[in-house]
């Protein structure tokens, strides 16, 4: 019986769902996805929410350095209405401790313009910071993404 009793209590274990904690790099990206939804629908309010507000913004059209929510606020006020959309392709996680972490990568921002779908492939880095459980956006790089010569 004990044998039994024994070979249950496995199957029980191997078998029974597991619930998994995320860690940083799964939260940073959960972040990024969350801004890349928010931009896909053209909501600059929850666009700006995702960021710390001392957050740092050198966006890919900017020809300055938006600091804190005002500034990102600004820059992103152009999003609403456009039917712009963000897709995140290839990306990369560096994790620097339990409180952040570095992302790179690229994306594609799609715009339409004389009724035609144009694509701006671009690049980023973003370092996602936790703070009070928190995670959000502490700095944002976006340039284009320079192709190569074919």
């Amino acid at each position: 019986m004990t044998r039994f009793t024994g070979l249950v209590l496995t199957a029980l274990i191997l078998f029974s769902p597991t619930v998994g904690a995320a860690g940083p790099t799964e939260d940073a990206n959960a972040v990024i996805d969350h801004w890349s939804a928010a931009y896909t629908a053209n909501d600059p309010d929850t666009i700006v929410k995702n960021y710390w507000p001392d957050a740092i913004l050198l966006g890919t059209v900017s020809p300055v350095i938006s600091i804190g929510t005002d500034a990102i606020s600004k820059y992103f006020s152009a999003v609403k209405g456009t039917g712009n959309k963000n897709a995140i392709g290839e990306r990369h996680a560096i994790v620097i401790g339990e409180d952040a972490v570095l992302l790179t990568g690229f994306y594609e921002f799609t715009g339409i313009a004389d009724g035609k779908v144009v694509p701006r492939p671009s690049r980023f880095t973003m370092l996602i910071t936790r703070r009070a459980g928190e995670w959000r956006i502490a700095h944002h790089h976006s340039s284009p993404h320079v192709q190569p010569k074919q």
